[in-house]
């Protein structure tokens, strides 16, 4: 075959392109967008010469032949791509062979194929049919999300009156931070004609969490049968459905709801504009990207609280985390207040606080790798995750349970290692009928209303009293209810 062509300087150049066919040419224009210099090489004579009228260095080879690679420089990355399966191994085969260090990229027709080109030296191998499947479903989801939020937007948009934006019982930063951002959302979207309020039930308890609140002077309200009644619209984020987990009534028309949880007891009414993704590693990841589609400029304080709700959720990025919750974190760093941020993550401990850890520490029960600890009376049940925090870190534990009660409720955080375990799941099933309880495979939680025994004063009794048959539905679910106890750790 012919091989004159535009002259190549000896030595080495960076990018090599065995095979100029559909997907060889459209490498070819994608670094052509960033001015890379590419050398082709192809068997088709007629390719060849269209490919040096434009302008590329390109040689007529046949891609088999054992001397494919005299003449050519040396490579700093090969791909090679034909369609021929024999051909991509015999090129492969020969670049590892004459470059030991070059890096390459080859084309599989098959799984079968593709293992000979790894074990041939292919450092990364593609299929064009996994690429294409994964370009289609990248676009789909990118328009589905173009088109909620501004279906969103112009939901807002359209609206006159009061929003009550709603979050979870006791909210935590993801929750506290994707209400503040839909506020700023709806602000944008319909500044004369609605006004937003943001109601939360329970308490803000943790250190952490109330310094979260008060440095970013986020605007919050308790939520009451009389100010649901003022709101012409509502709106649930990090929260699934009226009555999970928040005191919303069942029944109640809800017009948002915006979550990362699942909860398939609880079903919103048609007509709500509803976005529940599982599989993000938080509810303020959503928020980020809707300000992001809908071109919606992000103050510091809106910035500071997401990236915080993002983090605190995904516990600094180690737990149930998405590449996309990355992304939006990075997004989001340039835009907040570091100083604020360090002031939030650094709060001082309250004496409670560390008298429940005490408390957990000197109470707790090891049976089997599963430690409970009682923490009798509690006013701030915030505590009660930090002990599990704590107490999860010990040898030997796989599964944590601290109990403790409120003047309503007996409260229940639970931390889990065990892989076999979905600790959301195993709480949702053990105390699911009295009261409300699930969350994630290594974090969960669970409230159970006292009902008649609210006017008890003696609080710490009646837990002792009343904690044995409810903690004995778990351990039956796990099977310890014959393990013997151990004391310590």
């Amino acid at each position: 075959m012919p091989d004159a062509a535009p002259f190549v300087p000896p030595g080495q150049i960076k990018y090599i392109i065995f095979g100029c066919g559909t997907t060889g040419y459209n490498i070819i224009l994608e670094l052509a967008k960033e001015n890379e210099h590419v050398v082709v090489v192809d068997r088709d004579e007629q390719r060849v010469r269209s490919l040096r009228d434009q302008k590329y260095d390109a040689y007529a080879r046949d891609i088999k032949a054992p001397d494919m690679l005299v003449g050519l420089p040396e490579p700093e990355v090969a791909f090679v791509m034909t369609g021929d399966a024999e051909a991509n191994l015999a090129a492969v085969s020969a670049i590892r062979k004459r470059y030991p260090t070059a890096q390459v990229i080859a084309r599989a027709i098959d799984p079968v194929s593709g293992n000979k080109l790894t074990a041939a030296g292919a450092e990364f191998v593609l299929y064009p049919q996994e690429v294409v499947a994964k370009a289609a479903i990248h676009q789909v989801r990118k328009q589905h999300v173009s088109r909620i939020s501004q279906r969103l937007f112009k939901l807002l948009a359209g609206w006159e009156g009061t929003l009550g934006i709603i979050t979870h019982q006791n909210p935590d930063p993801d929750a506290i931070a994707s209400a503040m951002a839909l506020a700023a959302i709806a602000k944008h979207a319909n500044p004369k004609n609605l006004i937003t309020r943001i109601f939360y039930e329970g308490n803000i308890g943790h250190q952490e969490n109330r310094t979260f609140v008060n440095l970013l002077d986020i605007k919050m309200e308790h939520l009451t049968i009389e100010t649901l009644a003022k709101c012409n619209y509502l709106a649930l984020v990090d929260t699934p459905a009226p009555g999970a987990n928040n005191d919303v009534p069942q029944g109640t028309k809800v017009h948002i709801i915006i979550d990362h949880h699942r909860d398939g007891e609880h079903v919103s009414g048609s007509g709500t504009f509803t976005d529940i993704r599982p599989g993000v590693g938080a509810t303020a990841s959503i928020l980020t990207q809707y300000l992001q589609e809908l071109d919606i400029p992000v103050d510091k304080r809106v910035a500071t609280a997401l990236l915080y709700g993002i983090r605190a959720d995904t516990k600094d990025f180690k737990r149930n985390t998405t590449p996309q919750d990355l992304n939006y974190a990075g997004f989001l760093l340039p835009l907040t207040d570091t100083d604020l941020l360090d002031k939030i993550m650094s709060p001082s401990l309250s004496q409670e606080t560390i008298d429940v850890l005490g408390k957990a520490i000197s109470n707790r029960q090891l049976v089997s790798g599963y430690l409970f600890s009682n923490v009798g009376y509690v006013m701030n049940r915030d505590s009660l995750p930090q002990a599990a925090d704590l107490l999860i870190t010990l040898e030997g534990v796989n599964t944590v349970l601290v109990y403790g009660i409120t003047d309503t409720a007996i409260v229940v955080s639970a931390r889990n290692r065990d892989i076999r375990l979905h600790i959301g799941n195993a709480l949702a099933e053990a105390f699911g009928d009295i009261g409300d309880a699930g969350g994630h495979p290594n974090m969960a939680a669970a409230t159970l209303p006292l009902h008649y025994f609210g006017r008890v004063e003696q609080k710490a009794d009646l837990l002792n009293i009343a904690i044995a048959p409810i903690l004995q539905k778990f351990k039956t679910l796990v099977g310890l209810e014959n393990e013997g106890k151990k004391n310590g750790a």
